[in-house]
């Protein structure tokens, strides 16, 4: 039996990697067994990530929830370059630039206080509205290419549905259906996003250049009680300001419905 090891699953933060060994596998697939055949990205989606979802604040509460004093760093890899750029941060300098997004953009929206709203626009096509700063992601699967070098806050996103087997020790711990399978095949959705705007990764002004390249993995997981919740994992890479690849997980839990919907303005002070 091989050794689970958070190592073998470098998509997978440590609590959605936690969540996989005590929930239900929902979405687990007995490996070797057959698949349907599917014409569309919509079509083939092993799970349904549409409808409502709102953040829960589980970690980082401080630097998530209100805009971190001037020179809080902790925990990002700064270049020089970067650490110079934070020291001269001033919110009024953005505002009066019209740059109030800058901690809006796809390298950090992710982690934000926020709800979303999931659509297929189309069966290529999914559709992220974000009531934080009202903004919107556009995930594009198949072939699709950028039409142009213009950048956005929210970049040219390209996604795809993956999977991989999930090796559980013999003594994992068991859920109210009893013992889990030794291995089952956990689908996730895989973003990669490029062409994005240079924005904030801290909104005290620590920022990530144009050249910054973010992946990102959307791990589903349902409770017992049928509650479902969306573990996502963003890994930024930035040659210009990071000295390494910077993680990130954020925790959504899905809604009934869009009655807390709430879109807000981007704001360069709270």
């Amino acid at each position: 039996m091989s050794e689970f090891r958070l190592t073998n699953y470098p998509h997978l933060g440590f609590a959605a990697a936690m969540a996989l060994l005590i929930s239900t596998p929902c979405f687990a697939q007995s490996t070797g067994a057959a698949q349907p055949p599917a014409q569309n990205p919509k079509a083939m989606a092993p799970f349904d990530v549409t409808g409502y979802w709102v953040s829960v604040i589980t970690q980082s509460w401080r630097l998530r929830m209100v805009t971190p004093p001037k020179g809080d760093y902790m925990g990002i890899p700064m270049t020089q370059a970067s650490k110079a750029i934070a020291d001269r941060w001033d919110p009024a300098i953005d505002e009066a630039a019209g740059n109030q997004c800058r901690y809006y953009g796809a390298g950090t929206i992710m982690t934000l206080p926020e709800r979303l709203h999931i659509t297929w626009p189309d069966d290529n096509t999914l559709k992220l509205d974000i009531d934080a700063g009202t903004q919107t992601r556009v995930f594009h699967f198949g072939n699709w290419k950028a039409p142009d070098t213009t950048l956005t806050w929210q970049g040219s996103s390209r996604a795809e549905w993956a999977s991989r087997t999930l090796q559980i020790p013999q003594r994992a711990p068991t859920n109210n259906r009893g013992q889990l399978p030794p291995a089952f095949k956990v689908s996730y959705l895989s973003v990669k996003t490029d062409h994005m705007k240079g924005g904030y990764l801290r909104k005290n002004g620590v920022p990530y250049s144009d050249n910054a390249v973010l992946t990102e993995y959307f791990d589903p997981i349902q409770e017992p009680n049928g509650q479902m919740w969306l573990i996502v994992t963003t890994i930024l890479e930035d040659p210009t300001y990071l000295e390494d690849p910077l993680l990130l997980t954020a925790q959504f839990r899905k809604e009934a419905d869009g009655k807390s919907w709430d879109p807000t303005p981007c704001s360069a002070r709270w």
